[in-house]
């Protein structure tokens, strides 16, 4: 199965329960009643309306019919919505060492046509080469991790930057902070890999890379990295992808959003363009 078709099955659950919200809300059924419907309780409705879970073909037909949903043409398209929804995707079979709520991300990411980070941290997972990936996997898991486990998350992280140089590579648009790049994760030729892994990288057509010096001072992205997703379907909105150390946050609210993309917009202004950007990775690899 192609990974972009696999990667949609997250998008098209959101999809989904984005029109089931609407169908409900229209005809005025609170959640609890909703449950009630298909032997389930409120709390499972919130995740099926948001995305989170898979979906029944019985509990999508008994809902429909709840909320009036007669036409068989409509009754289908949501049917097969629910079907390819339920499509298990590539990042399943590294279950073993992928968390739950990063699974969501993978998948979001997937299937993303425009992909904008703001990194401080280290550089992001799309752009490691495999050498740093393991120092940071590594770094994070601690000395004493099974060399197993380190490898494959390294692996999944490298066949995640698979999709950048496929046939429906997403626009990649990102900003590393220069603290990332002097931050060292592993010896001194790991990192001076990574910073012309990163040269070669932001040579690619659909990549903008952009370095944010420390001579600038203060700036746009004070509340540390975030990552905006934006999918090629016309109904789903623009989602901000928030990383903590044991869950993670998307964002979807309008005006939520809107923050974001303002601070966004002032990163890529602020930042030196992107070949004065490759003369700065191009310094600290002298340097490095």
């Amino acid at each position: 199965m192609a990974a972009g078709e696999s990667s949609g099955s997250v998008v098209r659950r959101i999809l989904l329960g984005s029109q089931l919200r609407r169908l409900r809300d229209s005809r005025g059924i609170t959640r609890e009643a909703a449950g009630y419907s298909i032997r389930a309780s409120e709390s499972k409705i919130s995740r099926m309306e948001l995305g989170r879970v898979s979906f029944k073909a019985r509990d999508v037909e008994d809902l429909l019919t709840l909320y009036g949903v007669t036409d068989e043409a409509e009754r289908e398209a949501l049917l097969g919505l629910a079907r390819e929804a339920n499509v298990a995707g590539w990042w399943h079979s590294y279950g073993d060492v992928l968390p739950g709520w990063f699974q969501t991300y993978v998948g979001l990411e997937g299937a993303a046509s425009l992909i904008r980070v703001y990194e401080v941290q280290f550089i992001h997972g799309l752009l490691q080469t495999e050498a740093y990936a393991h120092a940071v996997v590594t770094r994070g898991m601690g000395a004493d991790a099974p060399a197993v486990e380190v490898e494959r998350r390294v692996a999944l992280r490298l066949e995640r930057q698979k999709a950048l140089v496929s046939e429906r590579a997403p626009r990649f648009h990102a900003v590393l902070d220069e603290a990332a790049l002097r931050r060292p994760y592993g010896d001194r030729e790991v990192m001076r890999g990574q910073l012309r892994h990163l040269i070669e990288m932001s040579e690619h057509p659909n990549i903008l890379l952009q370095v944010m010096p420390f001579s600038f001072g203060g700036h746009a992205g004070e509340g540390g990295s975030f990552t905006m997703l934006r999918f090629p379907e016309s109904d789903l909105s623009d989602i901000v992808y928030l990383e903590q150390l044991t869950s993670a946050l998307y964002l979807d609210k309008a005006e939520e959003v809107a923050q974001y993309e303002k601070a966004m917009t002032r990163l890529h202004e602020d930042s030196p363009g992107p070949e004065e950007s490759r003369d700065l990775l191009r310094g600290l690899l002298q340097l490095a």
